[in-house]
């Protein structure tokens, strides 16, 4: 269950059916351009489909053009507070732009935003925050945060719909996973346009993963999400690492290697961790994205319970085995398993190679 409506931001589709896209956000700042496209480079090679940039003061315009020019990922302005600053970033070049009903102006400056983005073919997504929700917002909604939610976005899309623009994207984030889930049922039974979900401000390591995996699994499950993003405090590429590892656990997207290994427990021959730690530096950048490989501590889990793993390794009382969906082809030490394992591996990257 996508949305009914897409849009097109570059040449990338999102909505209607077309996969669930993975977003991110720059965070080297604008001011810093050599920086940006560094970051941009490392996106593009991590997967990542579409980058919002913040755009905060009209000065940074010629380093959004600049940026724009030689990016090869679909950029998203992020604009608060200024529609002068979206009408200029659309007039550098942007292909599509952000603006929170909860600090954007509505009425006669939305609707100059509005002919802006008609003329240049831009795609504006309408994100509100837990965090700016107004009083307003909050009041007329009985203190209903899920509900305040929607109706900060129908602030700003109602308008725009009513005037036949439908180039749009909607979105309602909030750091608490049920809020964020509850308002993102509500607009995807209301409307058509894609849904672009999160959870905002989810934390830092572990903890940010968990709530991201949490709400996103939980929407992503139901259908509902045409576009994603993991907000993590740390590097931009582990957003978009951990948001393909979300979709390649639902089975909705595979990019890389989905490496599996056991918890460990009494029965294990080996050291599961070091193990899988060996085999992670063994693995090629380039190969087969629905290969599946096994690590596993002992003879039940390996090779019986991985078997329909395409490579997997497995202590046993005498060493180590390495099998190929269940049938061992060798074993030996870890160092003679790894030799047989890079071989396997070279061997199916230069297949997809040629």
């Amino acid at each position: 269950m996508s949305s009914a409506k897409s849009v097109e931001i570059g040449e990338t589709l999102f909505g209607a059916g077309a996969p669930v896209r993975v977003e991110s956000m720059l965070k080297t700042p604008l001011s810093d351009v050599d920086g940006c496209l560094h970051e941009l480079d490392a996106l593009k090679e991590a997967g990542c489909e579409l980058v919002r940039i913040a755009f905060p003061e009209m000065n940074l315009a010629p380093a959004l053009s600049f940026v724009l020019s030689r990016s090869d990922v679909p950029i998203m302005a992020d604009i608060h507070f200024n529609h002068k600053l979206a009408i200029k970033a659309i007039e550098s070049g942007v292909k599509s732009i952000r603006i929170n009903p909860g600090n954007m102006e509505s009425g006669e400056r939305l609707m100059n935003l509005l002919a802006a983005a008609k003329d240049h073919g831009t795609v504006i997504r309408i994100g509100s925050n837990g965090g700016s929700l107004s009083k307003k917002h909050l009041e007329s909604q009985g203190g209903d945060r899920a509900r305040a939610l929607v109706h900060a976005v129908e602030e700003q899309l109602l308008p725009l719909v009513k005037r036949g623009f439908d180039d749009i994207v909607i979105s309602a984030k909030s750091s608490s996973v049920p809020e964020t889930v509850r308002a993102n049922s509500l607009l995807s039974q209301k409307y058509p346009f894609p849904l672009h979900i999160g959870i905002t401000e989810a934390g830092a390591g572990i903890d940010g993963v968990v709530k991201s995996a949490a709400g996103l699994a939980l929407l992503l499950s139901q259908g509902i999400g045409d576009t994603m993003r993991v907000s993590l405090t740390g590097p931009s590429v582990e957003e978009v690492a951990v948001a393909y590892g979300i979709q390649r656990a639902l089975g909705l997207r595979h990019r890389g290697i989905d490496l599996i290994s056991c918890p460990g427990c009494g029965r294990r021959r080996i050291d599961v961790l070091s193990t899988v730690a060996r085999v992670k530096k063994l693995l090629p950048e380039k190969v087969r994205d629905d290969l599946t490989i096994a690590v596993m501590g002992c003879e039940v889990n390996g090779p019986k319970e991985a078997a329909a793993a395409d490579l997997g390794i497995a202590g046993t009382t005498s060493g180590f085995v390495l099998f190929v969906r269940g049938r061992v082809i060798a074993t030996g030490s870890i160092e003679e398993i790894e030799h047989r394992l890079q071989e396997c591996l070279e061997k199916i990257a230069g297949d997809i190679a040629h």
